[in-house]
């Protein structure tokens, strides 16, 4: 039996993918933005968390660090400058540097929202960046008129990660290559 199953996933690996299959492929790959804000950095926390994601397969193809000013800010959130949580958000995202990623590979947006966890670090579970490291409310930051410390900014949408990918990064400095988790996954 196990000779059996060895020898169909030796064939597996042998055979080329059919074109309905890569235009699968092709469909869900994807890149996302992260940003490792400067709670994050400021903690030493940067490699446990670049880990969770290259852990899930996701390969890194762009990264630099950057201590982002107002303008830059207002650029980057722009759907949130006119609420009133903005000012705080502008002062905690520009009060240090912040580590800009773009992330590729499958259902990449989705899978690290996923991994990332919810907004709210109280609501976020274990598991989650959020729910490890990170634990503020609205009612307490609300309270204490503080910005909620929540370690990592990830791309909602497929169309928010292709404009913040634009704002941050240049095409030039983005990168293709493969890694061995390409064999395993496509």
């Amino acid at each position: 039996m196990q000779e059996e199953h060895a020898q169909a996933q030796e064939e597996s690996n042998q055979r080329p993918l059919d074109s309905s299959v890569e235009d699968g492929v092709a469909m869900a790959m994807g890149q996302s933005l992260v940003l490792i804000k400067p709670d994050g950095v400021q903690r030493g926390i940067v490699g446990r968390i670049l880990t969770r994601f290259e852990d899930a397969g996701l390969k890194m193809v762009g990264m630099k660090m950057a201590w982002i000013d107002s303008s830059f800010s207002r650029k980057h959130y722009d759907a949130h400058v006119d609420k009133p949580f903005y000012k705080g958000l502008e002062n905690y995202i520009v009060e240090g540097p912040v580590l800009a990623i773009v992330f590729e590979g499958l259902h990449c947006v989705e899978i690290i929202r996923k991994i990332v966890g919810p907004t709210e670090p109280r609501k976020a579970l274990p598991g989650t960046i959020r729910g490890d490291f990170a634990h503020h409310s609205y009612e307490y930051t609300d309270k204490a008129g503080k910005s909620i410390k929540n370690l990592i900014h990830a791309s909602g949408t497929i169309a928010e990660a292709k404009k913040e990918i634009a704002l941050w990064f240049t095409d030039s400095e983005l990168h293709s290559y493969a890694t061995v988790h390409e064999k395993h996954v496509f």
